[in-house]
């Protein structure tokens, strides 16, 4: 096994890479479906099947044939599937539209949930730290999600159903990893995504305008973009040490989304994001320590 050179800066600044380009294509996102019309189902099916396009010469240079060879194939599929609707629930609350810094911040939520299912699903031993850390990330989420407010609308808890498909998503991963390479994950996700998204957008099948495709292409390219990116980012730099920089797409959403649409985020977004990532951050820590 090669083992890569810890390049901090280098790893960091392709991390860092990857959140700008997720900002840019949620924003995008939202305006397809809100401004130009393009249902949220069409919007997944186009943009990854470009991105797949765009990173088919990737995938037959990394050898293709050899990462299909699986006899897990069915929990690949279950796997990709979660995926898949975890995709499609975040484009739901973009497309409602759920405010992109509220969004972003509850589909952090995430780890909390591979937290929980690791011990409950995995058998792992999970500390008394970092149930406590859990359950201070779920008191962050409330408080960005504000549900005593009269505002308040069962919509917004989409992207934290997002954040449950894809925290199983992760949970599957881990499980696969056992015997599965990880060429073999990302070939049967990129294969499998597009058929999925497909048969999800044809009740709600459009053609995209003129201006919708230029969107769409530009995003589907960012999406290849953003995957190569977070792949040279653990290449480049040990994954305890890149992780944290995940977590600087909350700013730049949060930016991205005040520029395009002018949302301008409460001060209870930044006590409960605080708390969220705070846990996220201890979370991710002792990951690396147990």
């Amino acid at each position: 096994m090669v083992k890569h050179a810890h390049k901090p800066l280098v790893g960091a600044l392709w991390m860092i890479l990857t959140g700008m380009c997720f900002a840019v294509i949620n924003t995008s996102n939202q305006y397809l479906s809100t401004k130009m019309g393009l249902h949220n189902t069409v919007v997944g099916f186009f943009q990854y099947f470009i991105s797949f396009i765009f990173m088919l010469p990737w995938l037959i240079k990394t050898g293709l044939s050899a990462a299909l060879k699986t006899q897990r194939l069915g929990l690949h599929v279950v796997r990709v599937l979660m995926s898949v609707i975890g995709i499609q629930l975040w484009l739901w609350a973009l497309a409602w539209p759920i405010p992109i810094w509220q969004a972003i911040a509850l589909v952090m939520t995430s780890p909390l949930f591979v937290t929980i299912g690791s011990a409950l699903f995995l058998g792992e031993k999970v500390s008394i730290s970092r149930w406590f850390a859990t359950v201070v990330g779920i008191i962050g989420s409330l408080i960005i999600l504000a549900p005593w407010q009269d505002d308040f609308q069962l919509a917004s808890l989409l992207p934290v159903a997002a954040a449950f498909f894809w925290a199983i998503f992760s949970l599957m991963v881990r499980h696969l990893s056992d015997t599965e390479s990880t060429g073999s994950m990302v070939v049967y996700l990129l294969i499998l995504i597009a058929p999925f998204n497909f048969f999800l957008a044809l009740p709600n099948f459009q053609v995209p305008s003129h201006d919708a495709w230029y969107i769409l292409l530009a995003t589907g390219a960012m999406l290849a973009l953003a995957q190569w990116s977070l792949a040279r980012a653990y290449a480049s730099a040990d994954a305890s040490f890149i992780q944290p920089f995940d977590l600087v797409k909350l700013p730049l959403n949060v930016f991205a989304g005040w520029l395009v649409f002018g949302y301008l985020p409460p001060g209870q977004l930044w006590l409960g994001a605080a708390m969220l990532i705070g846990a996220t951050l201890f979370i991710l820590h002792t990951e690396k320590t147990i």
